[in-house]
């Protein structure tokens, strides 16, 4: 019989420990024989590092790419969106067609931004040309809603870079990289509250690529009001969605957590809304995940020995247009109510189902394409191999009003026919 899959993680949260637990694998340290280790996105830099890391058999599985950090850093993921459309711009590709403004038609789903201090001169010259629109700066390497605040004056960036200890923007060295992108002031409400979405994305593989995404993703809530206006710019109860930030209000509640299933969403604007448009928002969601993946996808280091599960945000104007803000490489696996606990327990086992196939001593040379027996909560997003497979250039017609599947037929009711691959 073959040996139990030995098990070692950095992260000791109770939804990973009793999945592994359940499915008999035994505990080991680090510096033992291991065959699976949920790690950290600071163990993964040592692994992989030319200095401290070292070679894994085949026999050894991982929780991150080695640079997922390309799609989960704030600035290098605009940066790869960016240039992805550029190239597709550059072959001709229909998908990188532009309205008469200059705006993408279908890959136009980052709020515009810009990296401090590197492209403050950019930044200057867009915000003079909309002087009333609100900004918010982010670092771009923490996450919890920490160091984030939103400005609508030039005065206050100046302020923050005095503030920084630099006296021009000139020493990057010394000072933290942010990014600044347009604030998104008409999100979509509910019960006068912003919210956004956070859903789960597996990929198994990047070259081809193969994704999943997580039926039971869920809407997380602002305690305050929404209100545009400017005096309550500092009022992060009113902006941010973090849960981080949210359970220190007056209004957090602790039951439900300030949060909705996505399927509550689903029916709450498929009944407000209607159903065609309310489809429509969702394929343009899984749209965004997967033209972000592909992004990402030429220069991630495609180890067979990893896999990844990210934690996707996504706001929703008043338009219902889906904004991709940003994605989590070590999504939280704290549970703040006992739904949470269920989702992530659950999440967790899924996610382990179709990585360690059957629970067993993994061989990372397998063909990572697991039967859908096994998905349980996941459904195939995309699968690359599939869309290039024989007939699909069949799928790749233009076709008016298809919905997604893993081929990635696509389109827009734009009141034209358009081309709805994903190629």
């Amino acid at each position: 019989m073959a040996g139990k899959v030995k098990w070692v993680t950095d992260i000791e949260k109770s939804v990973l420990i009793n999945n592994f637990e359940k499915r008999g694998w035994v505990q080991v340290t680090e510096n033992e024989d291991w065959n699976f280790y949920w790690m950290s996105v600071q163990t993964i830099r040592n692994v992989f590092s030319v200095e401290t890391g070292y070679r894994l058999s085949d026999d050894q599985i991982v929780n991150h790419f080695p640079n997922h950090y390309e799609l989960t850093r704030k600035d290098l993921m605009v940066k790869n969106i960016k240039r992805y459309r550029k190239e597709l711009e550059k072959e001709g590709s229909p998908l990188a067609e532009k309205d008469e403004n200059g705006k993408y038609l279908y890959l136009d789903f980052v709020p515009v931004t810009y990296m401090l201090p590197a492209d403050y001169n950019l930044f200057v010259e867009e915000f003079r040309k909309s002087p009333s629109s609100t900004w918010i700066m982010k670092p771009c390497g923490k996450a919890q809603g920490k160091g984030i605040f939103l400005i609508n004056k030039l005065s206050q960036i100046k302020k923050w870079s005095r503030d920084s200890k630099t006296s021009s923007f000139v020493t990057q060295s010394t000072k933290e990289a942010y990014v600044i992108s347009l604030y998104i002031n008409n999100p979509l409400l509910i019960g006068g509250r912003k919210f956004d979405l956070r859903l789960y994305v597996l990929v198994s593989t990047y070259r081809p690529l193969r994704c999943y995404m997580y039926k039971l993703g869920f809407c997380r809530f602002c305690t305050v009001k929404y209100t545009p206006s400017t005096s309550e710019l500092d009022n992060m109860f009113v902006h941010l969605t973090n849960v981080a930030i949210q359970k220190h209000g007056e209004d957090y509640n602790h039951i439900h957590g300030g949060k909705w299933t996505v399927n509550n969403l689903r029916l709450y604007l498929e009944s407000t809304r209607g159903k065609e448009v309310t489809g429509k928002l969702f394929d343009e969601i899984h749209w965004i995940v997967v033209q972000s993946l592909k992004a990402v996808a030429p220069v991630m280091n495609n180890d067979k020995h990893c896999f990844e599960c990210y934690g996707y945000d996504i706001i929703i104007d008043d338009k219902l247009k889906p904004w991709l803000i940003e994605v989590n490489a070590s999504p939280s696996l704290t549970s703040s109510t006992a739904n949470d606990r269920i989702l992530k327990y659950n999440l967790i086992n899924d996610t382990l189902n179709i990585a360690v196939p059957n629970g067993e001593i993994p061989d990372c040379k397998w063909n990572k394409s697991p039967p859908k027996e096994v998905l349980g909560n996941y459904e195939i997003l995309y699968d690359e191999e599939l869309a290039q497979g024989d007939g699909a250039d069949r799928e790749l017609r233009s076709r008016q009003g298809q919905s997604l599947g893993p081929r990635g037929g696509r389109s827009r009711d734009s009141g034209r026919t358009v081309l709805t691959t994903w190629k």
